[in-house]
Order: C-alpha cells, then structure tokens, then sequence
C-alpha cells in the first residue's frame, strides 16, 4: 500500500501531443504510451488509492482512445503524444484495441454516477464494437484475431506465430462477452437503442458450445483454420466434415476466464478448480497461476520483450483474474490462498528490489523482466483489501 502510495503519480500523464487529455501508463518503465486493456486494468486498482483525484485521468483514457476510432471502426491498441500502434504497422488490417473500452467506459462512468462526459462518444464505441463484428466474428459466433500482433498474452500458443484469423482465442471471447454487457448497460443509461445484449448471449452460447471440453474439463481456444467444403470435388464428397472448428487442447491460464467472465456453469468450473487450478504439475504453483501449463512442450522460464513471455511465467493479471473467477463462483477457500500467494510475491519483491516485475518465475518468485513494471501488478491491493474484509 505504501509503495503504491509512494509511486502512482509514475503512471500518470498529462495531455501532450495528439493525446489531448491527461491519461495512465503501466508505470515508469513505459514511458508516454497509452495502452488498451492496461490502462483499463491501471485504473481498477489506482481509483482507490490516489490521494488525489484523478478522474480527469480516468476519463482521459478511454476519451483519447474515442478521438482515434475512426469511421469504420478500427481503435488503436496504444497511442503516444506523436504515434498510433507504433508496433503493429503492416498493410492491410490488423488487430485492434482489445475488447475493454467499454468496459472502462462503465467503469468510470460507474464511479463518478455520471455517463454524460460519453453523449459525444458513445457512437464511437458502437463503430469500434461493430468493426469486431463485421470483421472478426465466424460463422460459429466466436470471435478471433485478425493475426498475432499486440493481442496482451503475447505469445499465447494459440495464436502466436499461427495464420491470419484463425484463432478463436479463448481470451478474446471472454473479453469481448464482458465487453458487450458492458456496452449494453452504457446504451440503456445513454437512452440508446443496441442489440448488445443479445450479441453477448450469443457469444455465451457459443463459448459454451465450441469452447468447453467435456474430455478434459476445461475451456480452451480452439482453430479456425480449416479448409472449405468442395461438395464439387470427388474427394472427401462422400462425409464431409461437419464440424466448424477444431478445439486447440493447450493448457493456457485464460481457460480460467471464463470463471471471470461468467461463462462458465457452476459443474464446469468445479471441474476447473479440482481438475486445473489446484493441480501442481499444471497451473498451480508456489506463487500463483503459471500462465502456460508446466506439462505443454513450449512451457518455458525467460527474460524477452516483444513479445513478453507467457509461457509459463506468474504474471499479476492472470492471477487476478483467475482470483476473481473464484470468487464468482463460490470458491472463497481458494480465493485466499492465491491472493495471499500474490501480495506475498510482489511485496517480496518491492522490499528486495525497491520495485516491481513485469512477470516472475512461478517457483522461485524471482522477477524476471522489466523492473518499474506497475500496471495490473497493482490490483494486488483490491486483493488486500478483500482479504481484510474477509
């Protein structure tokens, strides 16, 4: 708490540039860079702890975001006072900020009992929200990447190094159902008219449908890529496939985000908690959720940066979600251990070293990478303070 206290204002900037309003950075390490779901993230855990107010801030992230969403929808995924997606320059489109702008939206909205600084925004939100929707939704309901760049979970098996559209990650579903719930309450509290709540039941549906494996108790993201039905063609005319997707049977923590989402039927996520999160040869490790599980041949402990590694390494996001993925479904007992696990990790850490990690290794709790990392490593205070109110 005191460390937080001490080193907030080093996320923290002013308008400067094409970002005409005040914004949060993941910490010290990232200089001027406005991130998607990192400043969303930033801010669940700063709101509470500035010692000053800093709405304008809060606000600041998704408005400067809104100024960049341009007609047909695309959204950067981070902006600087003299760059847009600085990382992702390619022809032809790729992937945009990750489904959380919304869910910012609400989020600050929420707090300040006020959604009215959105009337002049909302319809960018509905533009960014329907670009996904025409261009990145398959014919099963889920979504998936336009590629491998800048997805947050940088090299996720699933979709790293794999073809263009053809990961319906697991991740990105979870998020984009929270974020069309999210965008449905914004639109009823504007008086707008959407159909994102029926979007976000079929998108449940569809995780449900595709995403769940009976087999091994687990949600998973599964492969788009599979070639087209020639009934023309004598090969194969005979039985067709007659399935639309492939399930992609890689342990990877975002499996348990679907807890965090809601997704998930009570039976399922008891079969995740036994089966997965309390298995030691998988997940579960001396200081939280290994990213990847220690079974997957590319499981692996390493010091990089674009992309950073989850492939294996404690990062504070996964274990805050998978946190709060617990809780929703009633595994309190649980819960408590990996909070207990994670402000164990990061307060070692800050007395160690005076500051943060980006990510850790899950035996030894050793930073890894990126010392002046805060970002979502700071949500381990909302942890604390569940814990004291426990």
């Amino acid at each position: 708490m005191e460390y937080t206290k001490k080193n907030y204002r080093a996320c923290m900037r002013e308008a400067s540039g094409q970002l005409k309003h005040p914004f949060i950075v993941p910490g010290s390490c990232y200089t001027d860079s406005l991130w998607d779901w990192d400043c969303w993230l930033t801010d669940l855990a700063l709101s509470a702890v500035a010692e000053e107010n800093i709405t304008e801030y809060e606000k600041g992230c998704v408005l400067n975001f809104i100024d960049f969403v341009a007609e047909d929808g695309t959204t950067p995924i981070n902006i600087t006072p003299e760059v847009c997606n600085q990382d992702c320059s390619k022809e032809g489109l790729s992937n945009i900020h990750k489904p959380t702008l919304a869910q910012h939206a609400l989020f600050v909205s929420e707090r300040l009992n006020d959604v009215s600084w959105l009337d002049d925004g909302f319809s960018a939100i509905v533009r960014y929200l329907d670009f996904y929707e025409n261009n990145c939704k398959h014919e099963s309901g889920l979504y998936f990447w336009l590629d491998d760049c800048a997805i947050g979970v940088d090299n996720d098996p699933c979709t790293f190094y794999r073809p263009e559209k053809s990961s319906a990650s697991i991740y990105l579903n979870c998020l984009m159902y929270k974020e069309l719930l999210a965008a449905d309450c914004l639109a009823k509290r504007l008086g707008v008219a959407t159909d994102f709540a029926t979007r976000a039941q079929k998108l449940k549906q569809a995780v449900r449908d595709y995403c769940w494996d009976e087999r091994d108790g687990f949600y998973y993201s599964v492969d788009l890529n599979l070639l087209p039905i020639d009934l023309n063609q004598k090969l194969h005319s005979g039985c067709p496939r007659h399935w639309n997707t492939l399930i992609q049977r890689i342990g990877v923590w975002s499996g348990f985000m679907a807890m965090w989402a809601g997704i998930a039927t009570p039976k399922q996520a008891n079969r995740m908690v036994k089966e997965h999160y309390k298995n030691t040869e998988t997940f579960c490790a001396p200081f939280g959720v290994r990213t990847l599980s220690k079974m997957e041949k590319m499981y692996t402990i390493k010091k990089s940066g674009n992309p950073s590694c989850w492939l294996g390494p404690i990062w504070g996001i996964s274990n805050y979600m998978t946190f709060i993925g617990l809780l929703n479904y009633g595994y309190v007992s649980e819960a408590k251990k990996l909070a207990k696990k994670t402000i164990t990790l990061f307060g070692r850490d800050i007395e160690q070293c005076g500051e943060m990690h980006e990510y850790y290794d899950p035996e030894t709790g050793e930073g890894v990478n990126n010392p002046g990392f805060q970002n979502w490593n700071l949500l381990s205070l909302n942890m604390f303070r569940w814990l004291k109110h426990e």
